[in-house]
């Protein structure tokens, strides 16, 4: 299968080429080395590392969120290419670490960009920029490339259009739960437009979509009674001496108005709905979700391709074969290695090549009449478990996924950029490893609980090495900041107070102002 023509249609008939033109990142300063994360859990560091890729997680500091972390990649974005604010059209965040349920967290940003480049090119010079939060789980900054994409092709003479995605997120866990090892931070930003110098994606996407209940942050709902009964129990370990039945006759006798001065309960609800950043989720559930959208939409795109007329089927060629590198989503950076084995047997299965790995794994499992949902599923993972130790699947992952994993075990889960991570990842160790990448096609394949995947490609540039040789990527991740298991610890529960590194030439969180509403959120640039 030959690409005709990577190129989108407008509605006048005429072809454009769209795409990523540039990519920035900006990670937090601190990590937490993975050895000293296992030392604190007790875990098997050898497991962590060797077994699942993990060498350190990305911390935010003090006064870094989602939004300082969003605004930050978009000033380097601005300033490396010199870009007018007042031309960017559209400002989407991909998120699912939102700051508010209303104001989007795009607005946020907006507010730190009009302070830095305020003075330069007017008060207003975002004003006319179209800005939204998309949230659907790790793949909402997908959704926000798809739908700018389609955006920006709409171009004309008269109306360039220019776009920018970012991603923002604190990948953060619960203390001591089954995901607290893939934690990971960042923000990053994409500048889409025509004729882009890194990579122009086709107008052909694959889609597989099911309401999952693999991962969520739901609104969870405690009553008044239980958080004045931890209050109680608190004052009991501090030795406060109290009545039995205190607690009913307080949430029984108590006064509603007298509730109501607790500011939490002000309208004498019963219950009160909180939510928080820690998911509720079934990582081994989350793992089939993740294999099985992948595969369909993997399914769903070549058919669409070979439907849309722009490919030429050659019935000896495999579908993969004909991407250079697979940029995947990476909750933990060997996710890709674990879960692409499905979509390597579904493309090679029935082809020349088969009959050599199916030898040393056996034939695909059959599912008897008697076997159950969980029983199969455990059939399936040791059959793809075989296939991933196969030489034929090690030299395939080795030459088209490896490098993307390499920056993720350095910083962990991105959330929604963790699959723009990846493919900083590969275009820089390409540049180190002075590949010709000219022209070669890379698959993409971006998921998000709940559950979504798409899957889609991209031409790659000749003007490619230009703006990749401005990242840096992995010189800035050597000059990070390790923090021990305590600083950690304190920077996950919130409880310091003070950043520990000062920031320097960087957007804050400042302190509320007294005329402030409750909740209402201020950032400031401090210089070095």
């Amino acid at each position: 299968m030959r690409t005709v023509s990577p190129l989108h249609v407008t509605s006048d008939g005429f072809e454009v080429k769209v795409g990523i033109d540039d990519l920035a990142i900006h990670v937090p300063r601190l990590y937490l080395d993975m050895r000293d994360f296992a030392a604190l859990r007790e875990a098997d560091y050898d497991k962590l590392n060797k077994g699942l890729g993990l060498s350190a997680m990305a911390i935010p500091d003090v006064h870094e969120d989602t939004a300082t972390m969003g605004a930050m990649a978009v000033m380097r974005l601005i300033d490396r290419n010199g870009l007018d604010p007042r031309k960017i059209g559209r400002l989407y965040l991909g998120t699912e670490s939102a700051l508010d349920g209303a104001k989007p967290t795009a607005t946020y940003i907006v507010d730190m960009l009009t302070q830095r480049y305020g003075d330069r090119f007017g008060q207003d010079c975002f004003q006319n920029c179209d800005v939204v939060d998309m949230t659907f789980a790790c793949i909402g900054a997908v959704d926000a490339l798809h739908t700018t994409l389609d955006w920006c092709a709409r171009s004309t003479a008269d109306d360039e259009r220019m776009g920018i995605v970012v991603y923002a997120d604190n990948a953060k866990y619960e203390l001591g739960s089954p995901g607290e090892y893939t934690q990971g931070a960042g923000g990053g930003a994409l500048l889409i437009r025509r004729n882009p110098r890194l990579l122009v994606i086709p107008d052909c996407w694959g889609i597989s979509t099911s309401p999952a209940h693999d991962f969520f942050k739901p609104r969870r709902e405690v009553s008044v009674r239980a958080m004045m009964g931890d209050v109680l129990d608190l004052a009991r370990e501090a030795g406060a001496t109290l009545k039995e039945g205190i607690l009913d006759r307080m949430v029984r006798h108590l006064p509603k108005s007298a509730l109501r001065r607790l500011g939490i309960f002000a309208h004498g609800e019963d219950t009160i709905s909180i939510h928080r950043d820690e998911p509720v989720f079934d990582g081994q559930y989350s793992n089939r979700c993740y294999q099985d959208a992948v595969r369909d939409a993997f399914v769903d795109f070549q058919r669409r391709a070979e439907r849309s007329g722009r490919y030429s089927h050659d019935a000896d060629e495999r579908f993969t074969e004909q991407w250079d590198r697979i940029i995947m989503h990476l909750p933990y950076a060997f996710q890709a290695k674990r879960m692409f084995p499905a979509v390597f047997h579904r493309d090679r299965a029935g082809t020349a090549m088969w009959p050599a790995v199916e030898a040393i794994v056996g034939p695909a499992p059959e599912r008897g009449d008697s076997m159950d949902e969980d029983a199969w599923h455990a059939t399936m993972d040791a059959y793809r478990r075989a296939i991933s130790k196969t030489e034929a699947y090690t030299t395939f992952h080795r030459e088209r996924i490896e490098k993307g994993q390499r920056a993720s075990s350095l910083i962990g889960n991105q959330y929604t950029g963790s699959i723009f991570l990846a493919l900083m990842s590969t275009f820089e160790s390409d540049l180190e490893d002075n590949t010709d990448l000219d022209g070669t096609r890379f698959g993409l394949c971006g998921y998000g609980s709940g559950a979504k995947a798409k899957v889609f490609e991209g031409v790659v540039d000749p003007r490619w090495r230009e703006v990749v040789s401005r990242w840096n990527l992995f010189e800035r991740l050597a000059g990070r900041v390790a923090i021990d298991a305590a600083v950690y610890e304190e920077l996950h529960k919130g409880v310091r107070e003070r950043s520990v590194v000062p920031p320097t030439d960087e957007f804050v969180r400042s302190e509320e102002a007294e005329d402030d509403l409750e909740g209402a959120r201020r950032y400031s640039w401090i210089s070095a």
